[in-house]
């Protein structure tokens, strides 16, 4: 069975089991902040499984796009781990349970209608105590009993352990299933039922609490169960991956085979390049922090893989094509993207091969360090800022290291680890556990949103959060307040809009409302109270600040016209990777491989004020989304939208999904100005921009500042500008070049000098001084005057710039030839004044900061050069 077919096999299964087949929840979510990467299929019903917010269904199946780096040390070495995968789960919101989930599954597995597995091949587990799900395995679906294992909470309780250590939250039983191969080799867990029964309330005893409701939540590896019905004993050999395996020894030029010296570097890098493709399609492009850092960590560690089998170019990018065929099924989207991935893996490998050999000096070093200490074993911390910052993964550290006669003290490299992922959430579930605001929904339901139809509005205090604590009452002056509304004009934050601003106002009650969040269905006004108290229960006013949310309008309305004017100009590839809206300010981020041109930015600017200037209707209609693409919607990869969605139309040029406040037409945003263009990550560039009063104040600044210009170059029409700054240009290149003859021959003068003074050993003169009132160009005048008129000559000359050292070293070529180097020298005499650099053998530069040592750093010069000359 294809594994293509496997997936729509167990779609179509659990459909016919009254399950509604939802899509995949995007790989990178953004409105769960306890994840990086979507890591199980549960985590998009983590408001069905809290019972928060409206159910529309209590069934459900889907196949889930997942990435976990938490064993990325795995992958490519046994034959299931992956950082990509796809996860295919049922789920039940207080429907089915345990006897369902049960005899589902062994019907799934071994029906012949479905996969047709043999009974006597599979064996289950089950937790400790419970005796309900035994039974259900062993009378009812009639397993024996050496097919059924009871294990403890640690392995078979979710989350693992959390009877006994946490986190407090929804958890319960799970079941796992095993396939024992007929081969012999190590059985595969293949599918993992969850009994989601109880809350965990503090520590034992007596701390889970039976849910209301309960819930089930099943997960089965779609790799692990195609390896099994594709008779391999690897995921790596199964349809969808082992021609990837072999794209990547083709770009290496290397024989993909499982049993080959290669095969896990190989495998390696085709389950990174996989995975990064998914992550750059929906938009994270490599980066310093949070997914971000992740893809760029991915990337780097593939490189590497490469870098080991004599790769000295990129290569990544060329894998990502077979990618897209692969997965092309499951995920036809990725096609529209191409470019753009390919485009921002192979930035993503120039920039890390010009970093490689730093990674290496790096590690010299720490080698050089632990040596002199006596240590034979290298610090973990260290050892995993190497693996974090330069992308050293561990492996290949360990065996440069082993070769060198040292070993990793992997202890210390764990512990940093584990840091690491603690203050990133690398690798985390997220804890389903509700906190006030859900206790506050649950009571009260959801907010009705308003602000598509009104900017003020009476409503009812239904809520509050204060310090982190849910309170009926609040009269505490200028406290910090989360408020909920039983209604509300306000709009949250979301889709790149910022949140409103305004007032709630009551009987002698004023609160200022500094900012506005979503939460699940709730609308959060946070701000702080002013005057008079807060009760729950109380009916206030509630009014958005009416011109900044007019401000934020335009702005909002304007990205979508310039959404469309980079189509034009750009091409189709330029689609948005984020924005951010304000009042009469926006900031639009695209997909683009290189710097826009000022032509183009002058072009773009131009279609967006056109389109303005048509006045073209904004029209809002709401539908299903499929009917909404097939309208010809441009809805943006990564983003999460709803089975119905909200089409904003402008004129006949410009259709998006989007729920952001627009204007009525064109027209209204009166003017957008371009600031500038600029670069934010590879692949990705951002345009800030000004519409409405705010564009208008930017160019009436603009002319103001050239007519201060003009009045200090004394030009009287703003027209002559460039006739006079183009004649003051020229004045100034004449004087810069009189004022380099004069420098020449004051330093050749002084050079003379210098020469005289010198210590001389052999043929060759030493010389080592500081020069005052001086800048750097001055300094490498005089090291070429003295390698001129001093023949074989080695110096080091200091002076101070800025309250900072400055420091050039300079060696004849004689003498380079001989083996004396200006780099060394400048790096040993960058210590003594507290800095570093380095260059070229005939001449380099460093900077130091206490200006007091140059004195001792000419001692260590002259005595460096002294001994390199044999003197």
């Amino acid at each position: 069975m294809k594994t293509n077919e496997l997936r729509e096999a167990y779609l179509s299964f659990f459909e016919s089991k009254g399950c509604i087949r939802r899509p995949s929840d995007v790989l990178v979510p953004k409105d769960d902040p306890t994840v990086l990467f979507t890591p199980a299929g549960m985590n998009q019903f983590k408001n069905q499984f809290l019972g928060i917010g409206p159910i529309d269904f209590t069934r459900a199946t889907t196949s889930q796009k997942c990435l976990r780096t938490g064993d990325i040390g795995n992958v490519g070495v046994t034959a299931y781990h992956h950082t990509f995968f796809e996860m295919l789960g049922n789920f039940s919101f207080g429907d089915y349970f345990k006897k369902e989930a049960i005899h589902w599954a062994w019907e799934f597995l071994t029906e012949k209608k479905w996969l047709g597995l043999s009974p006597d091949r599979l064996k289950v587990t089950v937790y400790l105590d419970d005796d309900e799900a035994y039974d259900i395995w062993h009378k009812e679906v009639g397993l024996r009993a050496d097919q059924i294992r009871r294990d403890d909470e640690h392995e078979n309780f979710w989350p693992a352990g959390a009877p006994s250590n946490g986190p407090d939250g929804v958890c319960g039983p799970c079941s796992e299933i095993y396939y024992y191969p007929p081969s012999g080799g190590k059985e595969v867990e293949i599918w993992n039922l969850v009994f989601t029964q109880f809350n965990r309330v503090g520590d034992p005893p007596d701390n889970l609490r039976p849910l209301p409701k309960k819930n089930i939540d099943t997960g089965m590896g779609l790799e692990r169960c195609a390896a099994v019905m594709q008779g391999v004993e690897s995921n790596y050999e199964i349809d969808i991956l082992r021609p990837l395996c072999e794209a990547a020894g083709e770009a290496v030029g290397k024989k993909y085979a499982f049993t080959a010296p290669e095969g896990r570097a190989l495998r390696r890098i085709a389950d990174h390049v996989r995975a990064c493709s998914f992550a750059i399609h929906e938009g994270v492009a490599p980066g310093s922090k949070d997914a971000a850092y992740i893809v760029r960590l991915l990337l780097r560690r593939a490189f590497l893989e490469g870098y080991l089998l004599g790769m000295r170019e990129p290569f990544l990018h060329s894998i990502v094509p077979t990618v897209i065929n692969l997965m092309s099924v499951p995920y036809p989207e990725l096609s529209q993207t191409r470019q753009t991935v390919m485009g921002t893996v192979k930035e993503e490998e120039e920039h890390f091969l010009g970093t490689i050999e730093r990674g290496l000096s790096k590690f010299d070093k720490l080698v050089d360090k632990c040596k002199a200490s006596g240590s034979k074993i290298l610090p973990g911390k260290e050892v995993f800022d190497l693996h974090q910052t330069d992308g050293f993964i561990l492996d290949l550290t360990t065996a440069i290291a082993a070769d060198r006669g040292l070993s990793i003290d992997k202890k210390g490299f764990q512990l940093a680890e584990d840091d690491h992922k603690k203050k990133s959430g690398q690798g985390s579930w997220g804890v389903m556990a509700a906190g006030p605001l859900d206790a506050i929904q649950q009571a009260s339901g959801d907010t009705q949103f308003l602000a598509y139809e009104t900017t003020t509005t009476t409503a009812q205090v239904v809520g509050m959060v204060v310090a982190g604590e849910q309170v009926d009452s609040c009269d505490i002056a200028d406290a910090h307040v989360d408020l909920i509304l039983n209604r509300s004009p306000f709009y949250g934050e979301s889709g790149g809009q910022v949140g409103d601003t305004g007032t709630i106002t009551g009987q002698g009650m004023l609160f200022e409302v500094d900012d506005t969040q979503k939460h699940a269905g709730l609308i959060v006004h946070r701000g702080r109270l002013i005057s008079g108290a807060l009760r729950v229960g109380e009916t206030v006013q509630a009014t958005v600040a009416n011109e900044r949310r007019a401000g934020i309008r335009r702005a909002h309305s304007a990205t979508h016209l310039l959404h469309h004017a980079l189509h034009q100009v750009l091409g189709e590839h330029a689609m948005q990777r984020g924005s951010k809206v304000e009042d009469d300010v926006l900031r639009f981020d695209f997909s683009h491989g290189a710097a826009v041109t000022p032509d183009e930015l002058l072009e773009i600017e131009n279609i967006v004020n056109a389109r303005i200037s048509e006045g073209a209707p904004v029209e809002i209609a709401y539908m299903d989304i499929k009917e909404a693409k097939a309208a010809g919607a441009m809805a943006l990869f990564g983003e999460k939208y709803p089975d119905r969605v909200r089409l904003v139309s402008m004129g006949d040029f410009s259709k998006e999904l989007c729920g952001g406040t627009h204007l009525d037409n064109t027209g209204q945003v009166g003017l957008c100005k371009i600031d500038h263009e600029e670069n934010v990550a590879a692949g990705v560039r951002r345009i800030v921009a000004a519409t409405g009063k705010k564009a208008l104040e930017r160019i009436r600044e603009t002319e103001n500042l050239l007519k201060e210009v003009g009045i200090a170059m004394k030009v009287p029409q703003l027209q002559e500008l460039p006739r006079r700054a183009q004649q003051l240009q020229e004045e100034l290149k004449q004087l810069k070049q009189e004022l380099a003859q004069y420098t020449r021959a004051s330093v050749a003068d002084a050079t003379a000098k210098l020469l005289a003074e010198a210590t001389t050993v052999g043929q060759a003169k030493i010389v080592c001084v500081q020069l005052s009132g001086i800048d750097r160009d001055t300094l490498r005048e005089y090291a070429d005057q003295l390698r001129q008129q001093g023949g074989s000559v080695a110096a080091l000359l200091a002076t101070e710039i800025d309250g900072k050292v400055a420091l050039l070293a300079a060696v004849s070529k004689d003498l380079v030839k001989q083996g004396v180097k200006a780099g060394d020298c400048v790096r040993e005499a960058a210590k003594a004044v507290g800095g570093g650099g380095g260059g070229r053998p005939d001449l380099a530069e460093a900077g130091g900061k206490d200006p007091a040592k140059i004195g001792d750093a000419l001692a260590v010069a002259q005595e460096f050069y002294a001994k390199a000359l044999g003197g």
